[in-house]
């Protein structure tokens, strides 16, 4: 039987006419080795996204599910180490809704720790020249939004799961931010990927 690693982006939202992470999540080869790579695009809504990544996990049971967001003004390839159980925001989703301070999962921990190997894909992605570190913030809009929920949901089971963000397109940002080209997101992400295959390989190994 084939593995599969569900890779998920984001709608554009906000003022943005693209979303880099679907972008990137678009240009991922279709396999790595013997993991099929499916690809899903999320709106930018507090609950629709999670809600749609478990709905395709349900159908094709992954070992691992790996979620890619914009995260403007970073200047790497930051995968996330935490999701807090906080919803918060100023800017409306796509759906027009402002939470301000609720839960993600009422009763829910305080948060939960990424279960892919955070670490080592940034180990790996370094050695390729690529800009990548550590974030131990995935905000409290719709990225950490999916993250927690996920994490939740998958708590105390086999699937992995973890979320990267991804800086901006250079020309989102008209050179007075901090940006990345996509090629190079492009290339994180495979090798990103490549990391969270292998991870799920060894623990069946085990």
């Amino acid at each position: 039987m084939t593995r599969k690693l569900l890779v998920t982006g984001f709608e554009p939202f906000g003022k943005d006419k693209i979303n880099p992470s679907w972008e990137a999540v678009k240009g991922l080869p279709d396999s790595i080795d013997d993991c099929e790579l499916v690809k899903l695009r999320l709106p930018v809504i507090f609950g629709e996204a999670a809600e749609t990544v478990l709905r395709k996990a349900a159908e094709i049971r992954p070992e691992a599910i790996l979620c890619v967001g914009q995260a403007g003004g970073r200047k790497a390839v930051t995968p996330e180490v935490v999701g807090i159980n906080l919803r918060e925001t100023s800017l409306p989703d796509n759906a027009g809704k402002s939470p301000q301070n609720e839960p993600v999962i009422v009763g829910g921990p305080a948060a939960y720790f990424s279960t892919v190997p955070v670490r080592g894909i940034v180990e790996a992605v370094k050695k390729e020249g690529i800009s990548c570190a550590l974030s131990y913030s995935a905000g409290v809009y719709v990225c950490n939004d999916l993250l927690y929920t996920l994490l939740h949901h998958y708590d105390g089971t086999t699937t992995r799961v973890g979320f990267i963000h991804v800086p901006y397109l250079p020309e989102q940002t008209d050179g007075k931010e901090a940006g990345m080209e996509l090629e190079r997101i492009v290339r994180a992400l495979t090798i990103a990927a490549g990391v969270v295959s292998g991870e799920c390989v060894q623990e069946c190994e085990r």
